[in-house]
């Protein structure tokens, strides 16, 4: 098959990347740079099955040939960046969402977008099935975020019903490993980051909020197996062991042997307190559930985030 993947260059996009291609399929991937960093697929330069355009998928797209699935994965998708770039971020959720849409639909493709978690808000059903519609703010400064992706899903399940479009929805949870951004303001680089320099690691409000952490390579097999579904309802997404803010900065002290000290600061606005998803969906129609333990997953996100400060990464 070929595959476009839009937001080629960034975290998870980049490792979706090496998986498809790593099952023989050939990828096109897109990315305009805005929060994704060309060496996360520097090592695909010399791959014959891969090839990348630089383009912005909000604009009128180049011809890209025949393609036989469409991912959109392009977004800023850490508070830091989409705070950062809210009017892109609601663009890219929306024009970026139709032009890929018209893609397929012109290819018979098959589409999946990836959504978020954050379509939950701050929830109060715990865990969180795909049923349940959310307690979001819709104008909050996370908004940008979150309504740019609950936009994505209804014009993606307004194609599926009115073309039948072959669509997938994956609600993505908190996913961690190597080639995240170091200054993106999520918890595992944020914690990482200050272990590793001996700063003070800081825990929002008193440290009982909690996040499920799912290993990347976990996340790109879960959204390969959606894409090859018939299921056009969303799908969770995440590993659903719960951890405590205080118990994952416990973690961090103990695997990079760090002597900082963990301090305590103000719950940020609509920062969500628990968050974890409910995965039977995920395992009834994909046979699919993360495998890698979270200490297992971190030894190489750890080594990743110390080459950085070593500056073999540049």
């Amino acid at each position: 098959m070929r595959f476009l993947v839009s937001g080629a260059a960034g975290f998870v996009p980049s490792h979706l990347c090496d998986l498809i291609l790593s099952q023989g399929h050939q990828v096109v991937g897109l990315d305009n740079f805005l929060t994704g960093n060309a060496r996360n697929i520097a090592h695909l330069a010399g791959n014959a099955n891969f090839e990348f355009l630089e383009a912005d998928v909000c604009q009128p797209l180049p011809d890209l040939g025949t393609v036989d699935c469409v991912i959109h994965a392009a977004s800023p998708a850490s508070p830091k960046d989409y705070l950062e770039y809210p009017i892109e971020t609601l663009d890219v959720g929306s024009i970026g969402s139709r032009n890929l849409l018209e893609l397929a639909r012109a290819n018979d493709a098959r589409y999946l977008v990836t959504s978020t978690s954050e379509c939950y808000g701050d929830p109060l059903e715990h865990p969180q099935v795909e049923t349940y519609w959310g307690n979001v703010n819709p104008v909050g400064p996370r908004s940008c975020y979150d309504e740019s992706k609950r936009f994505a899903e209804a014009i993606t399940m307004a194609y599926h019903r009115k073309y039948g479009l072959r669509t997938n929805i994956a609600r993505i949870f908190n996913t961690y490993g190597p080639r995240m951004k170091l200054d993106d303001g999520r918890v595992v680089p944020q914690f990482l980051d200050q272990a590793l320099q001996g700063k003070p690691i800081t825990v929002y409000g008193d440290g009982t909020q909690t996040r499920s952490f799912c290993y990347v390579s976990d996340l790109a097999r879960g959204l390969l197996l959606l894409s090859q579904s018939d299921e056009p309802m969303p799908v969770n997404v995440g590993n659903p062991i719960e951890r405590t803010m205080l118990e994952f900065a416990e973690v961090i002290l103990k695997l990079t042997g760090s002597s900082s000290r963990i301090v305590f600061e103000p719950l940020p606005e609509d920062d969500p307190k628990r968050r974890r998803p409910d995965i039977s969906k995920a395992k009834r129609v994909l046979g699919w559930e993360p495998v890698v333990p979270l200490e297992e997953g971190l030894k190489p996100t750890i080594a990743y985030f110390e080459s950085i400060h070593t500056g073999a990464i540049a």
